[in-house]
């Protein structure tokens, strides 16, 4: 058998010249015009092709370690650290350590390849995991995947606002559609509600990681391991499932791609620019788009569950908390002080825990084993933390409305806690947000110049924002 020889394709093209040139079909010149290089090279070069032939043409370096490469000393030595203090470090980073504190100057590409070869780091397209396609469900109803898609709906005619979608894993029916200024407990249990009345009671909903639907903090005291849309999911005997990855609940998030181009379409052509315009255009749109692109299912039995008559979805689908009530009968709620009248069962609850009831149409009750107590409201308005954690889904909202507040006066803001009010009817806690900042803004008025440091006046912000910033 005869030898292999590897060639690149700029030595197959000079050996093509030089078998020209040594039958005289062409001169030495032109051969060294199209070989790129001098006249002496041309005739050395076809001093090797007549003694070796095609095979001395090749690079003779080809398969020999380079002249340039590092001993295998400082190869080892440079694995060896890595494995024992950086084995989390990209090749990048861990060659700028080896070079700071063990003075070992090696380029990140070499150290990528030893890397590499040792398996100490893989590519990001090594790394990147296979999703396997997963079969539909069989019944409508028996996993219903809902997420919610911040877009620019309405396109520049209105502020970017959220979505909120569920859809039928067996048919990818589009079963509810809302949109709403950002995703909230409280977006998310009117939507349900709708949900509810419109197709019954699901097997399954299956959602992302986010903490409306599961307790980030494995540590949590209260809310027993679930969210306060968990709980009522709970109740109605419905389970929460939630996705690893964006891809495991592919359906909505390709439906998510639908809309943002046809809903976003067809809004334009309505001429909508409000969200309450949008929610009663998409009763229409979801008919059609079902029309054009549901499927249907394996089996025809319907999963969805006729609801409890005994069960009030008002009851089930709000905000429950438990405070302690103190001797002067007052429980503390959202930054507020809810005195309990003196009178009946009331007296009686001292040191006793109540439940807080805060409805999504902005009603409030003290309630003692389902009884409703009389109270009355009383402002702190006491500083809160100037460094509030803000979800990323929720970020818009808020710098929308933080600069909201910044043009009005400068002033010291804060994120409100408790439940996120944008999705809340007017209430007690609501309208006790707008008086606030109606208030601060009419008193309002320009700093006098020259005014000493120690002089300013620092104000805090309400215990809750504005209902553009409050869930």
């Amino acid at each position: 058998m005869g030898m292999v020889v590897v060639m690149s394709k700029r030595e197959l093209n000079r050996l093509d010249v030089l078998a020209r040139l040594d039958s005289d079909r062409l001169t030495a010149r032109a051969a060294a015009e199209l070989m790129a290089m001098t006249p002496r090279q041309t005739y050395r070069l076809l001093r090797r092709y007549r003694d070796g032939g095609a095979s001395a043409i090749a690079n003779r370096r080809r398969g020999r370690p380079s002249n340039n490469r590092l001993p295998d000393v400082v190869r080892d030595h440079a694995i060896a650290l890595v494995r024992e203090r950086y084995g989390d470090f990209g090749p990048t980073f861990a060659a700028e350590k080896l070079a700071e504190r063990h003075d070992l100057k090696v380029s990140r590409e070499t150290l990528r390849s030893w890397m590499r070869q040792a398996g100490i780091w893989m590519s990001r397209a090594e790394r990147k995991r296979i999703q396997q396609p997963r079969h539909r469900r069989e019944h409508i109803g028996e996993l219903v995947q809902i997420d919610g898609s911040e877009h620019r709906w309405f396109e520049d005619r209105a502020a970017a606002c959220t979505l909120l979608v569920f859809v039928d894993d067996a048919t990818s029916r589009l079963m509810e559609l809302r949109f709403v200024a950002s995703e909230s407990t409280f977006a998310y249990f009117e939507a349900l509600k709708a949900y509810l009345r419109r197709h019954g009671k699901p097997v399954a909903f299956y959602s992302d990681k986010h903490s409306i639907f599961r307790v980030s903090n494995e540590n949590a005291i209260s809310g027993n391991g679930m969210t306060q849309f968990g709980r009522a999911l709970s109740e109605l005997n419905i389970e929460i499932l939630c996705a690893n990855t964006s891809q495991a609940k592919g359906r909505v998030e390709r439906a998510h791609h639908t809309l943002q181009d046809r809903l976003v379409k067809e809004l334009r052509l309505a001429s909508i620019s409000t969200i309450e315009a949008a929610n009663a255009f998409l009763p229409s749109f979801v008919a059609n788009y079902n029309g054009r692109f549901a499927k249907l299912p394996a089996r025809d039995k319907d999963l969805h569950r006729l609801l409890d008559p005994r069960q009030d979805l008002d009851e089930v689908l709000c905000w429950r908390e438990q405070r302690k009530v103190s001797h002067q009968l007052v429980v503390n709620y959202s930054r507020m002080k809810l005195t309990l009248k003196p009178d009946g069962i009331a007296v009686r609850l001292r040191g006793k825990m109540v439940d807080i009831y805060d409805f999504p149409d902005g009603r409030l009750e003290v309630r003692w084993k389902g009884t409703s107590l009389p109270y009355s409201a009383f402002d702190k308005l006491q500083r809160v933390s100037h460094a509030a954690i803000v979800e990323n889904k929720r970020l818009g909202e808020i710098l929308a409305w933080i600069k909201e507040q910044q043009d009005r006066q400068p002033r010291l803001n804060t994120i409100p806690k408790g439940p996120r009010r944008s999705s809340q009817a007017s209430g007690l806690l609501k309208n006790r947000a707008l008086r606030i900042a109606e208030a601060a803004k009419s008193k309002s008025q320009a700093p006098r110049r020259g005014r000493r440091r120690s002089d300013r006046v620092v104000s805090a912000t309400p215990a809750h924002a504005p209902s553009e910033a409050a869930e």
